[in-house]
């Protein structure tokens, strides 16, 4: 498989570990308080230790995954980002589960690297791979979008009348922006340009306090 071939989620994993590999293990993210070797050891365990992933969706089991975790930042930083360059022959490996799990994940937690460092400027991706994250955030709103305080409508900038409901109610507050940073506004993450928010007062200023980082 070509570069120019591989599923988005495929290449960003690969441009994921070709900037860790030029950082620090201890150099920051956008993902609390995780630095990159901890964030890479989160990727290495979601997708490869499946019992002690259990504790990203399940709080009361949350020390099984730090201690799976702190197991794989002790490798090493080389050691994780060669791991996380080959694919695990796992069930995130089928095309189309690796299209649903992998292709937002593995986006996000790249931006959460890039978007860390001063000096970030948004990519500028091909309209394929724009209209690729498009599909899969209007598909997930009923995840994303679950913990949000109001009804919430996001709206592309690059198509006008392009949209899609990302809380259901009434009277939502529209979100518009360019699509790569509507999925990092959606995942929380308050690193985000030229992202615009309309609607009632009141209902904006209670979205823009919430905390529904993912």
């Amino acid at each position: 498989m070509t570069a120019s071939s591989a599923s988005l989620a495929r290449r960003e994993r690969q441009a994921l570990c070709d900037l860790a590999q030029t950082l620090d293990p201890a150099a920051p993210t956008l993902c609390g308080d995780w630095d990159l070797s901890a964030l890479l050891a989160h990727l290495v365990v979601r997708e490869r230790r499946p019992l002690s992933a259990a504790g990203i969706m399940i709080p009361r089991l949350a020390g099984i995954t730090e201690r799976a975790m702190a197991r794989e930042s002790a490798k090493g930083l080389p050691a994780l980002v060669a791991t996380l360059r080959k694919p695990p022959l796992t069930p995130y490996s089928l095309p189309v589960v690796e299209r649903f799990t992998q292709t937002l994940e593995y986006f996000v937690h790249h931006e959460d690297i890039r978007r860390a460092r001063p000096g970030w400027e948004p990519r500028q991706l091909p309209p394929a791979d724009v209209d690729e994250l498009w599909d899969l955030l209007s598909r997930s709103g009923s995840f994303l979008g679950r913990g949000l305080p109001v009804p919430v409508r996001l709206a592309r900038a690059d198509r006008p009348g392009t949209s899609a409901a990302f809380r259901k109610g009434a009277d939502p507050v529209v979100v518009t922006g360019p699509v790569g940073e509507l999925v990092m506004w959606a995942f929380g993450r308050a690193a985000v340009r030229d992202v615009t928010f309309d609607g009632p007062p009141d209902a904006v200023a209670e979205l823009k306090a919430s905390d529904h980082r993912v």
